[in-house]
């Protein structure tokens, strides 16, 4: 069985050979990650170590010597104003997706090949609008949040045709962080009124084109996982679990949506002793895989941030490749 082959199994609930993994070098990934290129004749305003523009015209700024992303000083859209005038990005350019071909001829190990999308509705809301602006919006502006959200539908829409035109692309994947650490961010009927339909009309796009979903999203966001799956989300990729229960989200949505994750990385992989670890691995695969399918095996790539020794990163990638290689030959012995 190949990785593609693999993954879409797991994926689809379809009885892959073993459990698919995304691990670091020394055990390897059955994943393929690219993305689309910036635009070739995008030129930013401000670049800096310190300080620089995106291709939405938001500045970012971060403090001399910080390795994180930063955060945006500028938001263009901080007033509805200056929607109708907005310049957004070109997705239309085929020029932005010479990178993605490459990566796709170049697959000769048929791995899965994941395209990340700009598909980020929350959090590219709040670097366009402001946080508060961002959260507020929904009661203050419903109509031109409506506007601008199904415009930024349209540029996933637009990059999902794109890309489908290539071929060879099996997955896309975004971020929207929609939980805090014991509840959701936004109220739940709000989210459903809101936002499910743009992702519906995303997802339901990419099904079409038999391209299967993939949403990273942390914090507390079980609340959510029901709508999320109505919207046609295939993968929810989870770095925290234990917030929400293992056995509860297995009780509630394992066979529904396929789950992708590390031990949880905020708990376990911080707190726990390496044969916690090891348990931990197990049980993500036991009640998260046990549905013919339905889990694949992550780390996390960022380990120093998070606070994660090499010897538990050792001990959950050993887990999952070695009890995650036999899990399914286990459950089909008479």
């Amino acid at each position: 069985m190949t990785s593609r082959e693999r993954v879409k199994k797991a994926v689809l609930f379809d009885g892959p050979d073993r459990i698919p993994w995304c691990l670091p070098e020394k055990w390897g990934s059955d994943f393929l990650y690219t993305g689309c290129d910036v635009a070739p004749d995008w030129k930013p305003k401000v670049q800096t170590d310190t300080r620089w523009e995106d291709e939405w015209g938001c500045i970012w700024e971060r403090l001399p010597g910080d390795k994180t992303m930063g955060q945006v000083a500028f938001h263009p859209l901080d007033d509805y104003s200056k929607l109708q005038s907005f310049t957004f990005p070109d997705y239309e350019d085929k020029r932005r997706y010479e990178g993605i071909k490459r990566a796709v001829d170049g697959n000769k190990e048929e791995k899965f090949v994941l395209v990340d999308i700009p598909l980020s509705l929350i959090h590219r809301l709040e670097y366009l609008r402001g946080h508060e602006a961002a959260w507020t919006d929904p009661y203050l502006y419903p109509e031109q949040l409506d506007k601008l959200l199904d415009k930024i539908c349209e540029i996933n829409i637009t990059v999902i045709e794109r890309i489908s035109e290539i071929g060879g692309v099996d997955g896309i994947v975004s971020a929207d962080d929609w939980g805090l650490q014991k509840r959701l961010m936004v109220r739940p009927e709000v989210w459903d009124k809101v936002w499910k339909p743009k992702y519906k009309k995303v997802y339901g796009f990419a099904r079409s084109k038999g391209i299967l979903t993939f949403l990273h999203s942390c914090g507390y966001i079980i609340d959510i996982l029901g709508g999320l799956i109505e919207a046609e989300l295939n993968v929810i990729q989870m770095d925290q679990q234990e917030n929400m229960g293992v056995e509860r989200l297995s009780e509630l949505y394992g066979g529904k949506i396929c789950f992708w994750c590390p031990v949880d990385i905020q708990n376990t992989m911080v707190r726990g002793s390496v044969e916690d670890v090891r348990r931990y691995a197990r049980k993500l695969i036991d009640l998260f895989g046990r549905f013919n399918g339905g889990f694949i095996a992550k780390w996390y790539p960022s380990p120093e941030a998070a606070g994660h020794t090499w010897d538990k990163i050792e001990a959950m990638s050993e887990e999952f490749v070695s009890y995650g290689s036999s899990f399914y030959k286990k459950l089909i012995q008479p």
